[in-house]
């Protein structure tokens, strides 16, 4: 089967079981998809705890839990996806348990990396790349995959936004949406990465809350109870201009807040490209160092953009303390947010 072969009510899994920011980069192709397919039908195969992410795009139709179909009987996970009765499944996140379970229902279209000598045995469709000696962004990488099924790959970097389709956020709830200043700038400090990201560190934030004016910005410090609890010090230190929300959000209400927001100042990290795909003003802080470096993962928005070194920093290569993100000083931080006047 090939792009000649479908039809405009085609059915396409897009798998990615993995971590937030790697699914919210993903999310495109399913815009890109409804553009030359507009009649089709796309479920997401991704982690639960992505599930709020995924539900927020407007091209996604349904959400198929990994979690939960991994927890079945071989036999039931085959007759789950059987039953789904789809045409083609992107193997994004390479995963040999799922490329076996789509050869066995008999999907018509397994598309796959050439990459995972698993896949010539599973996919009938597998496309030649390296991610990482690519000098391409992570979501155009993406794309890659949909080669036989697209005109144009990889998609331009500068059309991606457009596909994200974040348009399905629930609204705040009320005790939460009474915390953001009508009157002041909102802005949303993530400073912790749970290790899957170079960290800015925990002084440089102080400073920059310093020269965050009391009077034009009022300030809120998001990250899991885990992280909570590691930035305790800091959070007591600071009290009197933040408002400490570490262990209070589900992923959902994370997603909303940053809607209602103003303004994210993160590493590389999920909340990040979150508040990008949302068109939030959003700020990253990147070591410069490939391909964890912008060029593979800065955030994609209208409004998103990154400060990094301009240098090639390998000396932290083999360590998560790195001196190159965290010479990225607070006052570069502040101008970027006000751009000459103008937030972001």
């Amino acid at each position: 089967m090939r792009n000649r072969d479908l039809h405009r009510n085609t059915t396409f899994i897009i798998s990615r079981t993995d971590n937030i920011g790697d699914v919210i980069l993903t999310l495109p192709m399913a815009g890109i998809l409804k553009k030359y397919y507009p009649d089709c039908r796309i479920v997401f195969l991704g982690k639960t705890y992505t599930k709020p992410i995924v539900e927020t795009s407007e091209f996604i139709d349904s959400f198929l839990d990994w979690d939960q179909l991994k927890s079945m009987e071989y036999a039931r996970q085959v007759e789950t996806f059987k039953k789904l009765k789809a045409d083609v499944i992107v193997h994004v996140f390479p995963r040999k348990e799922i490329a076996k379970l789509a050869c066995d229902a008999r999907i018509p279209l397994r598309i796959g990396t050439s990459h995972r000598p698993y896949n010539w045995f599973f996919c009938n469709e597998n496309v030649h790349f390296s991610r990482k000696k690519s000098d391409l962004h992570e979501a155009q990488l993406n794309t890659i995959l949909l080669r036989q099924l697209i005109p144009e790959t990889p998609v331009p970097l500068s059309e991606i936004p457009a596909y994200f389709g974040t348009t399905k956020i629930k609204p705040l709830n009320s005790e939460l949406s009474d915390l953001l200043s009508p009157s002041l700038t909102n802005v949303i400090l993530h400073p912790k990465t749970n290790k899957s990201a170079r960290e800015w560190g925990l002084d440089n934030f102080a400073k920059l809350i310093k020269l965050l004016s009391a009077e034009k910005f009022r300030i809120f410090i998001t990250g899991t109870q885990a992280e909570g609890a590691q930035m305790h010090e800091f959070l007591v230190a600071n009290r009197e201009r933040v408002v400490d929300l570490t262990g209070q959000l589900s992923l959902s209400e994370l997603i909303s807040f940053i809607s209602e927001a103003d303004v994210l100042v993160a590493a590389s990290t999920g909340p990040l490209h979150i508040a990008a795909a949302l068109g939030k003003c959003a700020v990253g802080l990147y070591a410069p160092m490939h391909p964890i470096d912008p060029q593979r993962w800065a955030p994609l928005g209208q409004h998103a953009s990154y400060l990094v070194l301009a240098k090639k920093c390998n000396d932290c290569r083999k360590t998560m303390d790195c001196k190159c993100i965290r010479s990225i000083r607070p006052e570069d931080v502040v101008k970027r947010l006000l751009n000459k006047g103008n937030l972001c």
